[in-house]
């Protein structure tokens, strides 16, 4: 089944894709479709993966767990199967805690976060769903739980990245590879 779709055809590889899409098989055993999908245009793949590496992977204030709970909650409001299905599945394996994960496809809210998360996926989702709204008071309260400058940057980064990833993955019906499903579904342990 395509990744997307629309009709694209792949370009052929250059590579450093190639030796990426070759690190993605060795470590998670296939490319996210998501990459698939970027594959008709090397200039596009580089660039979104080179966001999304920085963004997701780099040195953060923020523990990769915090920045895929992003992605989540963003992606709730959203209703992006692609990535609710792909970052869920990132939260379950990261956090261990597979309700957690089903949680934040869900509803946040329901989760059992500390007072920090919360409020940083409150300001996501408030970024996401009314972002004329967004204002000093709200940096504030970010900076009296504890989130630096450099923090609140990476929030709002990881929030208009899969803002933009949302829009993407539904304008060309992107589907989730089928092992995102299956994936830390048991309890670490």
């Amino acid at each position: 089944m395509p990744a997307i779709a629309l009709g694209l055809a792949p370009a052929e590889l250059d590579a450093p894709t190639k030796a990426y899409f070759d690190k993605c098989m060795e470590k998670i055993g296939f490319v996210p479709n998501v990459l698939a999908a970027y594959a008709f245009d090397m200039a596009k793949l580089s660039a979104f993966s080179a966001m999304y590496n920085d963004l997701m992977l780099a040195p953060s204030g923020l523990t990769k767990l915090e920045r895929e709970m992003i992605a989540v909650a963003v992606s709730s409001v959203n209703r992006c199967y692609y990535c609710l299905t792909a970052h869920g599945a990132a939260v379950r394996q990261l956090s261990g805690d597979p309700v957690l994960g089903e949680q934040m496809v869900m509803n946040y809210r329901a989760a059992r976060l500390d007072g920090r998360q919360r409020a940083m996926l409150d300001f996501a989702v408030k970024l996401t769903e009314r972002p004329h709204e967004v204002e000093e008071a709200d940096r504030d309260g970010l900076r009296r739980l504890g989130f630096s400058e450099r923090d609140i940057w990476d929030i709002a980064a990881v929030t208009a990245f899969f803002n933009m990833s949302n829009r993407i993955a539904s304008a060309t019906d992107m589907r989730p590879n089928e092992a995102y499903h299956a994936q830390a579904r048991t309890p670490a342990g």
